[in-house]
């Protein structure tokens, strides 16, 4: 089986993944009651930093992000060209369009029209969040994704390989320029650290971890035994997410339900922008189903990760990154079920 076949392979939701919204319920919950029961342990993990970064979120993140970017070969960006219009629609709605038109709508919603019914000294911190949220495309679940939309295994494969790569050089500049113009300050030297240990280390252990697999025959098997590892992972970080948060939460519940309004917004406006370009550029719907999908969806890991080291745990920039997990599946299979059920559309285009 070649490289590209065994990094697609991916055919449907597992029990976790299918469930995701539920868990992050139930973490939520978990983590706002061992938050008020034992609030000692929670402040003695926030405690443990080094150089701003917290360690026990450092190494979750790692065992989130690592058996995700194993499934990704960078090999594949030789193949891009075969589906360059796609990949052009993609690119251009992630990294032109999705950051600047989150920041736009939290702005909008969370910097205007709800800022009566938010706190008032969180409000440049939740759009932060959402613009973390949105400054990075999914690299995982796309697989997923892809496949419930029938798409073309080899495009969505070079396209995840393609966004890593980009994501490594436009992730900071993108995030830093958005930060700036909302006058929010930004720790240039916390962001520049967390593009490296969240995004340059993880790639680099998993493309020299995943030669050493195929080179042993034994990439498969290990896809499958870390796959949950991966999702316990950022379910323990979301506790101690919720462990920090919990008071706030108690306080104003309303504030995921509005934190959730730009996101759902953002969501349906890039998947179906990507959509129409790709049907304008005549690009085939096996391709452009996951075009729309890459071009909706985000790396939530990467968001709640850099969050945290950027602002803290307390912050609402981490409780907004949190809410974009939490609509995340359910979201995006809504826009699978809009592909499908639109293709004949798309295709007498």
């Amino acid at each position: 089986m070649s490289d590209a076949a065994i990094a697609a392979k991916p055919a449907a939701m597992g029990f976790f993944e299918r469930y995701l919204t539920l868990w992050v319920a139930l973490c939520i919950v978990v983590g706002i009651l061992l938050g008020q029961a034992v609030p000692g342990v929670f402040h003695a993990l926030g405690a443990m930093t080094l150089a701003e970064v917290n360690l026990p979120v450092a190494v979750l993140v790692w065992l989130m992000i690592i058996p995700m970017l194993l499934k990704i070969d960078l090999a594949a960006l030789g193949k891009v060209g075969a589906h360059w219009r796609g990949m052009a629609a993609t690119v251009g709605i992630n990294w032109l369009v999705k950051p600047f038109s989150m920041a736009l709508l939290g702005w909008l919603f969370i910097g205007t029209l709800f800022r009566a019914w938010l706190p008032a000294d969180q409000i440049d911190s939740y759009i932060a969040g959402l613009i973390l949220l949105a400054a990075a495309p999914c690299t995982a679940m796309v697989f997923v994704w892809s496949n419930l939309v029938d798409g073309e295994p080899h495009f969505t494969l070079g396209q995840v390989a393609l966004n890593d790569i980009i994501m490594i050089v436009a992730f900071a500049p993108v995030v830093g320029l958005l930060l700036g113009l909302s006058a929010i300050v930004v720790p240039w030297d916390t962001l520049l650290l967390s593009v490296g240990l969240y995004i340059i280390v993880p790639v680099v252990v998993a493309q020299l971890w995943r030669r050493a697999l195929l080179a042993r025959g034994a990439l498969d098997n290990t896809l499958r035994r870390l796959g949950p590892w991966s999702l316990v992972a950022l379910l323990a970080t979301l506790v101690l997410l919720f462990g920090f948060q919990g008071e706030q939460i108690i306080r104003q519940p309303m504030v995921i339900m509005l934190l959730a309004v730009p996101i759902l917004i953002q969501v349906y406006f890039n998947a179906g922008l990507a959509y129409w370009l790709n049907r304008k550029l005549g690009v085939e719907w096996c391709v452009a189903g996951p075009s729309a999908l890459i071009g909706a969806s985000n790396f939530f890991e990467l968001a709640v990760a850099t969050a945290i080291a950027l602002f803290g745990f307390q912050s609402g920039a981490a409780l907004a990154t949190v809410v974009g997990v939490l609509v995340e599946v359910p979201v995006m299979l809504s826009v699978v079920h809009i592909v499908r059920r639109s293709r004949g559309w798309y295709e007498r285009g």
